[in-house]
């Protein structure tokens, strides 16, 4: 299908020089799971899309060789005042164009949905969400979890290589 990924990954990027738990999934426990163990392909915005590259077009570009959209949702991406550029192309891209499923991720409790933007409820109530408990956090790398094994039923059939 020309896709070179099979997910892009929009995650609330911190803009302290603290580490949080959330970027260590993103670019720790998704790779070694979903990449490593399941043969999926991940864009990963920060290590995917290169310093130089105008960010704008790369994460349009990566998102149209991308299978599926996986959101992380967290409170910081909910109270967020103004979303991330891959995040409007993202729901632009599943919503108005109807081209690209969209995972998303319950990182944190969230509670009640209101806060979110409405394109985000929309998707929500389409299709519900992946809940990440804190149990997992024991385990992270078992693939065969509850949680991985529901990611693993969203994402793309992989073509594996004899």
């Amino acid at each position: 299908d020309g896709n070179i990924y099979d997910a892009y990954v929009i995650y609330p990027r911190s803009h302290t020089n603290e580490a949080n738990f959330v970027e260590y999934f993103v670019y720790q426990i998704m790779p070694d799971i979903l990449e490593n163990k399941c043969g999926y392909k991940l864009c990963i915005y920060g290590r995917d899309i290169y310093p130089g590259e105008d960010t704008a077009s790369a994460i349009e570009k990566r998102m149209q060789k991308s299978r599926r959209l996986i959101i992380l949702l967290t409170h910081q991406l909910i109270n967020c005042k103004e979303p991330a550029y891959d995040q409007h192309i993202a729901l632009y891209k599943a919503l108005i164009q109807n081209d690209t499923k969209v995972i998303l991720l319950e990182m944190e409790t969230i509670g009640t949905y209101e806060k979110l933007q409405e394109s985000l409820r929309f998707i929500i109530k389409q299709q519900g969400t992946i809940k990440w408990k804190e149990q997992h956090t024991v385990h992270p790398q078992s693939s065969n979890s509850k949680f991985w094994k529901q990611v693993r039923y969203h994402m793309p059939l992989t073509l594996k290589s004899s």
